[in-house]
């Protein structure tokens, strides 16, 4: 009995006796549930203990206007933010020690908006009609558990109660768990890679995690790298190793591995120590060779995997992903280093193989070095990024910033 605080989200006129079964399984565990009830119409067939009309008004429109005329498109937003904001407070102040969502196809995004404004390492769990197909839309870069309840939840039957009574398990044991999200002594250091700068990224884990340093590497495929930067923001991050930066090329052109626009800006912003390489910078990422777009289409194209093509960027291409990654890296308050290797970018790059094209990198090397900001060094090195010694010196000029710091 861990005696924790569990937030449920229902709309509790239709879903409101599988939040009140909810609250005795919670309490079978050992321990409390908190209904939240985001409906807005119908009669409630549970009490909440937190009302509609609280969530309504947390939300900035009272209930009984969003009554007076009511419709989905006007009430689900105001609900959303009201949900957002009580269970935040709650969450932040200790109040509540994690959250269980009910829903369908509105449900789910209210809940899992919820969800997403939370730490990371709140224990969140999301029943939903919607869990077998494509998640992202609700996950997106927060640590959500996705839980698919085969049927719809309208009513209460073998296979409902036994579905709730395994997800109030489970937001009950992660709540439980003695292992919390805290900082260490030393900040925990980022990597960033992808499939061809891996024997690079691994060689310098290898090394940081030599000098006492705990790693998290993330898969530089937007998604990877958008939860990088959030992990900086709520303070979990400490230290970067930015050695896979596709994901910026990727954003300026559209391309898969899209990071955003906040992409390689945080760890500048918020003045922590990081080394960046420009892994795979030059190839954008496709699905089958027939989506890829003009004028790509005509260039050499490689299959990295059945569904997965990638592109070469040229000279003036790579010229303005220079431009860009530089006028990211602007605000960088402390010092940084920017490492080059100049024999390949990726396996992909190296000479004798398809994206080989040393003019083209120059160019990317040219335009960075104009216009990065001074408090950024550019290291170059005649070898290619999953060289040991380079990915050695990578990983020990990120521990020199680090220690750097620590003294001053």
């Amino acid at each position: 009995m861990s005696g924790k605080r569990i937030v449920v989200l229902a709309t509790l006129d239709t879903k409101g006796r599988e939040a009140q079964y909810l609250r005795e399984q919670i309490a079978d565990f050992g321990d409390e549930a908190v209904l939240v009830d985001t409906g807005v119409v119908g009669t409630p067939q549970a009490d909440a203990d937190v009302t509609r009309e609280q969530v309504a008004e947390a939300g900035g429109t009272p209930l009984s206007e969003l009554l007076a005329g009511p419709s989905r498109e006007r009430a689900a937003p105001v609900m959303a933010e009201g949900a957002t904001r009580l269970v935040v407070a709650m969450v932040s102040e200790g109040r509540a020690h994690g959250v269980l969502g009910l829903g369908g196809t509105q449900g789910t995004t209210l809940c899992t908006r919820v969800m997403r404004a939370l730490p990371y390492g709140v224990p969140k769990v999301m029943v939903s009609t919607m869990a077998s197909g494509n998640v992202a839309p609700w996950v997106d870069i927060k640590d959500i558990t996705m839980m698919f309840s085969v049927a719809d939840i309208l009513g209460l039957n073998p296979l409902t109660r036994k579905v709730l009574v395994n997800a109030a398990g489970a937001v009950c044991g992660m709540a439980a768990s003695k292992v919390r999200l805290e900082r260490g002594d030393k900040p925990l250091v980022a990597i960033t890679t992808v499939g061809i700068t891996t024997q690079g990224a691994m060689k310098a884990a290898e090394v940081l995690q030599a000098a006492g340093f705990e790693t998290i590497v993330f898969h530089a495929i937007g998604p990877g790298g958008r939860a990088m930067e959030q992990m900086m923001q709520e303070g979990i991050i400490g230290a970067i190793l930015d050695y896979a930066t596709i994901e910026v090329s990727n954003h300026m052109f559209d391309a898969l591995l899209n990071g955003g626009e906040e992409r390689l800006t945080w760890a500048g912003k918020l003045g922590l120590p990081q080394v960046l390489c420009p892994g795979a910078i030059e190839v954008l990422v496709f699905n089958e060779p027939e989506t890829v777009p003009e004028p790509f289409s005509k260039r050499t194209l490689i299959r990295h995997s059945p569904q997965i093509t990638d592109v070469r960027l040229d000279a003036e291409e790579m010229a303005a992903v220079g431009r860009e990654v530089a006028n990211r890296l602007e605000h960088t308050k402390d010092r940084g280093v920017f490492m080059i290797p100049t024999a390949g970018y990726d396996s992909y790059a190296v000479e004798g193989e398809g994206f080989y094209d040393p003019e083209a990198d120059a160019a990317f090397v040219r335009a960075l070095k104009e216009n990065l900001p001074d408090n950024i060094a550019v290291i170059e090195r005649d070898t290619h990024i999953d060289d040991p010694a380079f990915a050695t010196e990578a990983a020990e000029q990120l521990i020199a910033l680090i220690r750097d710091r620590d003294r001053q």
